[in-house]
C-alpha cells in the first residue's frame, strides 16, 4: 500500500463518517472532498474538474425537469384517481394494484414526485378502508423504489453507474437492459408486500394523535392590553397567560411591529396586542384577566388577525421549501404563512418543545393550525404537501398532458432505439417543455435537486482518485485474494458478485444511494479486471443494490418521506424491509449470472 492509497482511504473514511454524522449537508461534504483531493495532489485540477463533463449528472438533472412537467400537467393525478376506487377491495388486492401502478410510473420518471403525488390519495384510501395509513405508505415507497430499477432512467443510480461505464470506454446499458432483473424482482416484491404487508406492517398513528381532544379544539385569537391594566410591566407568567391555563402565546405585537424576543421574556406594555392559541378554558381566563380584553369584544378599530376556531392540518416540508435549514422564528412563520406550528415529526420522534428554534428539514412533518383561508393559500404554494386535502396547483396545465407525455416518450424511445444518447435526448426534451410553456423556466430550475447533483460530482471525483492512485485496484486484489483461500476457482465469480452486492446494499441503507453507486462502481470494475471477467454483471449488481434500499428509512428519499407521514419507527422498516432485501439478493444472484455471464 502506498501513501497515496492510505490517504485516499483516510479521506474516504472521513467522508463516510460525515455522511452518517449529518453535521454538514452531504453535498457540501462531497464538494469539500473534491477540493481536498486537489489540495493534497491526489488529483490534478484538470482531472478533478473533468468529473463535471460526465453526462450522468446532466441526465439526472434533465429527468428531474421532465418529471416535474409530468406532475405539473396533471398526468400522474389522473392515474392516481384510479386507486381511489379500490377501497372496497381486499387489502392484498389494493397493495398489488397500487405497487404495480406506482412501479410502472417510476420506471420512467423520478420516483420522488410520484410518491409525493400519490401520498394524499393513499391517505384518503386508508380512511375509506378504515386502515391506519402505516399499512399502505411503506408499500407505496417500496413500489417506487422497485419500479426505478427496471429502466436506465428509472433512478439516478442507474444513470450514474452507466456514466461511469461509458467514461471508461466500456459499453453502457440500453434503456430496458436492466428490466431483465428489475421486472422479475418487482413482481416478486409486489407479491411479497401483498401477502405479508398486513401482518408485518404496524398500526401507527399520525402526528395529530399526540394531541388531547381538548387541544384539538384551540382557537386563534388576540387580546389588547389596556392602559390601566394591572398586568403592565409583568411577564406573561406574571399575568397568568400560561399553557397551564390553556393559553399559548404565539406573538406579541407592539406599535404595529412583532417583537422578536421570545414571548415569555417580554414585559407587557399598554397597547400590546397578544396573539394567542387558546382552548375554551384559556379564552375564559383571558376574559377574567383585568385590563386584558379580547379584540373581538372591543371597538378599537384595530386590524383583526383571527378570532375563530383554527383548523389543524398536517403537511410535509418539501425538499425545495424556503423553510429548509431555517427555524420557525427565523422565517417569521406566523406572519409569513398566517399559520401556527404545534408539533414536528422527525425520524420517528414527535417534537413539541423549542419549536421556535428548531431548524426545519426537508421531509419533516408539521402539525399546524390556522384559518381555512390561510390553509388554502398555503396549499397553493410549493413549500408544503398536505395530507388531508388534494393538492391545489397554482396553474393547472391539463391541456398539455399529451405534449408532455409525448416528449417523455420520445426521449425514452430515442434512447431505447439508440437514435440519440440519453443525455442529449433528455436535454432536448427539457428545452421543448420550456419553449412550449409546459413548465416555466424558473420552475424547471427549481425542480432540479442540485444537492444531489453536487453530491454525485464529489463522489465521482472520489472514484476517480481511487482509480488513479490504485486504491480501487488494491481493494479489488485483496478482496479476490481473500476469497481465493476459501472458495474454489469455479465459484469465485458468483461469490465476489455476492460480496459486491451485499457491501453495496449495506452502505446504501446508511448513506446516499447516489454516493454509494459512484463509490462502488470503480471497485466493481476493478474486481472484474482482477478476476479476468466481464465487468457487466458486477456493475449490474452495484446498480441494483444501490437502489434496492428497504431496511431503513434513511437510505432512500421516498422512504424518508413516508417515515414521517406514517408515524413509523425505525424498527418498522427493519421488520418488513430486511426480508425484502433478502428476497432481492437471492433473485439477483440467480438472474444476473444467467443474463450477464461472467
Amino acid at each position: 500500500m502506498t501513501w497515496d492509497i492510505a490517504v485516499v482511504f483516510l479521506l474516504l473514511a472521513g467522508v463516510l463518517l460525515c455522511f452518517v454524522w449529518e453535521k454538514f449537508p452531504p453535498d457540501v461534504t462531497a464538494l469539500g472532498l473534491l477540493l481536498v483531493l486537489i489540495a493534497t495532489g491526489l488529483l490534478s485540477a484538470p482531472d478533478a474538474l473533468s468529473v463535471f463533463s460526465n453526462p450522468a449528472p446532466l441526465t439526472v438533472g434533465a429527468m428531474f425537469v421532465l418529471s416535474a412537467a409530468l406532475v405539473k400537467c396533471g398526468a400522474i393525478d389522473r392515474l392516481s384517481v384510479l386507486i381511489e376506487g379500490s377501497a372496497r377491495w381486499p387489502y392484498a388486492a389494493v397493495i398489488f394494484v397500487m405497487v404495480v401502478m406506482v412501479a410502472t410510473i417510476s420506471a420512467f420518471i423520478n420516483n420522488t414526485p410520484v410518491v409525493v403525488v400519490f401520498l394524499p390519495v393513499v391517505l384518503k384510501l386508508a380512511r375509506k378502508m378504515q386502515l391506519a395509513p402505516s399499512k399502505l405508505l411503506i408499500p407505496l415507497s417500496y413500489g417506487a423504489v422497485l419500479g426505478g430499477t427496471c429502466t436506465l432512467v428509472g433512478t439516478s443510480t442507474n444513470l450514474i453507474v452507466n456514466g461511469i461505464l461509458t467514461s471508461r470506454g466500456l459499453p453502457g446499458f440500453s434503456m430496458f437492459e436492466l428490466a431483465w432483473l428489475g421486472v422479475p424482482v418487482t413482481l416478486i416484491g409486489t407479491v411479497y408486500l401483498s401477502l405479508a404487508g398486513n401482518r408485518l406492517l404496524p398500526v401507527r398513528q399520525m402526528l395529530s394523535s399526540i394531541l388531547s381532544e381538548e387541544e384539538r379544539r384551540e382557537y386563534i385569537t388576540e387580546a389588547f392590553v389596556q392602559p390601566d391594566s394591572p398586568v403592565l410591566g409583568k411577564t406573561l407568567a406574571g399575568a397568568g397567560l400560561t399553557r397551564a391555563r390553556g393559553i399559548r402565546v404565539l406573538e406579541i405585537v407592539r406599535d404595529g411591529v412583532a417583537l422578536y424576543l421570545a414571548p415569555e421574556e417580554v414585559r407587557l406594555k399598554a397597547g400590546d396586542r397578544i396573539i394567542m392559541a387558546c382552548r375554551m378554558t384559556g379564552i375564559l381566563h383571558t376574559r377574567r384577566t383585568a385590563g386584558v380584553d379580547l379584540v373581538t369584544e372591543l371597538n378599537l378599530g384595530l386590524e383583526q388577525i383571527a378570532a375563530h376556531e383554527g383548523s389543524m392540518v398536517e403537511a410535509m416540508v418539501t425538499p425545495h421549501s424556503a423553510l429548509v435549514g431555517h427555524s420557525v422564528r427565523e422565517m417569521n412563520f406566523r406572519q409569513r404563512y398566517r399559520m401556527v406550528v404545534l408539533a414536528v415529526h422527525r425520524q420517528g420522534r414527535n417534537v413539541r418543545d423549542q419549536l421556535e428554534t428548531l431548524p426545519i428539514l426537508g421531509g419533516d412533518v408539521l402539525l399546524m393550525m390556522g384559518t381555512d383561508q390561510a390553509i388554502d393559500n398555503l396549499a397553493q404554494g410549493d413549500d408544503f404537501m398536505f395530507f388531508d386535502r388534494a393538492r391545489v396547483p397554482a396553474k393547472p396545465q391539463t391541456g398539455k398532458v399529451a405534449l408532455v407525455v409525448g416528449v417523455i416518450a420520445a426521449v425514452i424511445c430515442g434512447a431505447a432505439l439508440e437514435w440519440v444518447p440519453i443525455e442529449l435526448g433528455a436535454l432536448s426534451g427539457c428545452i421543448i417543455i420550456c419553449l412550449t410553456k409546459c413548465l416555466k423556466t424558473a420552475d424547471a430550475y427549481a425542480s432540479i435537486e442540485w444537492n444531489i447533483l453536487f453530491l454525485i460530482y464529489g463522489m465521482l471525483a472520489m472514484g476517480l482518485a481511487m482509480e488513479q492512485t490504485g486504491a480501487a485496484a488494491w481493494l479489488a486484489t485483496n478482496a479476490v485474494n481473500g476469497v481465493q483461500h476459501f472458495i474454489p476457482e469455479t465459484h469465485k465469480g458468483i461469490v465476489m458478485l455476492g460480496c459486491m452486492y451485499l457491501i453495496t446494499t449495506v452502505l446504501t441503507e446508511i448513506l446516499s444511494n447516489n454516493a454509494v453507486a459512484a463509490l462502488m462502481a470503480p471497485i466493481a470494475i476493478g474486481v472484474a479486471v482482477t478476476l479476468g471477467m466481464d465487468p457487466k454483471p458486477f456493475i449490474v449488481a452495484v446498480a441494483f443494490a444501490a437502489s434496492a434500499s428497504f431496511a431503513t428509512p434513511i437510505g432512500y428519499q421516498t422512504n424518508t418521506y413516508v417515515y414521517g407521514v406514517g408515524g413509523y419507527r425505525f424498527s418498522d422498516f427493519l421488520r418488513i424491509g430486511v426480508p425484502l432485501n433478502a428476497v432481492c439478493f437471492i433473485a439477483a444472484m440467480l438472474i444476473i449470472p444467467r443474463v450477464w455471464p461472467f
